[in-house]
């Protein structure tokens, strides 16, 4: 297990403390890079921390990759873990926001879905939980709908009114459209166990990578740069297992961390306070959330990929 330190948000928490000092885990140390990668990175700058990555620890036979990541201000370093996948993979994604924008710099948190579908060893990404307003006249919005009207992406809202569209975008897994709305087969009305053996049936490659943004999580699960959504830990618990259970797992990432504010210039500064609810919403006994989440999750990824 391989800990990304960014921002300082992880390597105190006790979870994962526990891990570096008995070698289960390895702190890889980007804190230098961490305020320039945040939010969103330049080439060059993404081009260091995939350098940088390769001196990650490899899993012992076939074993799953796993990271965690820190902020999910992060979550544009996915498609550099996604970089030399050696087979067709279908990517699961967790997260209170599609990530879908197309407006965004292509190395962006908000759009790094985009590059991810491009890549040609990821045959389709399913996006599970958003809450978000992202989802709110999404084309005004820069949503990539092309990709949900092809299938590429499929999106499950955990909660979400339908949403005006214009156009043709037609019916999908996780929609329906009615004249200029998607209508949304909201997760939180679905028979949760139910709708995860259908979704596993109907995925199209036997290997996935699962990746995780906690900001999909309520706030009685985690605290986060970002707006929380509607799903429940035991919810997120149920599916890990289920799909490790009926897939072959060969990585997960993991980013949703609360770390305060560090950016590397005043753009980013000013975007972050624009889109982020304000910081001082959480208590320490707030992100105290945090270590207990992510002490679950590893707890679940030492049992089932053991």
């Amino acid at each position: 297990m391989n800990i990304l330190d960014l921002d300082h948000s992880l390597t105190a928490q006790a979870p994962i403390a526990q891990r570096l000092a008995d070698g289960r885990a390895t702190r890889i140390d980007l804190l230098e890079l961490g305020p320039k990668l945040r939010l969103w990175s330049t080439e060059k700058n993404y081009r260091r921390f995939a350098q940088r990555l390769q001196q990650r620890a490899r899993p012992v036979g076939k074993r799953p990759e796993i990271y965690f990541v820190g902020s999910g201000d992060y979550h544009h370093l996915t498609p550099a873990f996604l970089a030399d996948l050696p087979e067709p993979v279908t990517l699961i994604h967790f997260d209170n926001h599609p990530d879908w924008v197309q407006l965004a710099p292509r190395r962006h948190c908000g759009s790094w879905v985009n590059r991810a579908l491009k890549m040609p060893n990821i045959k389709r990404i399913v996006t599970l939980g958003p809450c978000s307003d992202d989802l709110h006249n999404p084309q005004l919005r820069g949503g990539n709908l092309g990709a949900l009207k092809r299938g590429d992406l499929q999106l499950f809202p955990w909660q979400h009114a339908p949403s005006k569209v214009w156009g043709y975008i037609g019916d999908g897994p996780g929609h329906q459209q009615r004249d200029n709305h998607l209508h949304w087969k909201n997760l939180a009305e679905q028979d949760w166990p139910r709708f995860l053996a259908r979704l596993i049936d109907s995925l199209p490659t036997e290997a996935i990578w699962i990746t995780i943004d906690k900001d999909v999580l309520a706030s009685e699960d985690a605290a986060t740069n970002w707006d929380q959504g509607g799903m429940r830990l035991s919810h997120l618990l149920q599916a890990l297992c289920l799909l490790a259970a009926r897939k072959r797992v060969i990585g997960v990432d993991v980013c949703g961390e609360f770390a305060k504010p560090a950016y590397s210039n005043p753009l980013k500064r000013w975007e972050a306070k624009s889109d982020q609810p304000p910081a001082e919403r959480w208590s320490e006994l707030d992100i105290l959330r945090n270590a207990y989440t992510n002490g679950a999750l590893i707890d679940l990824f030492e049992e089932v990929f053991a």
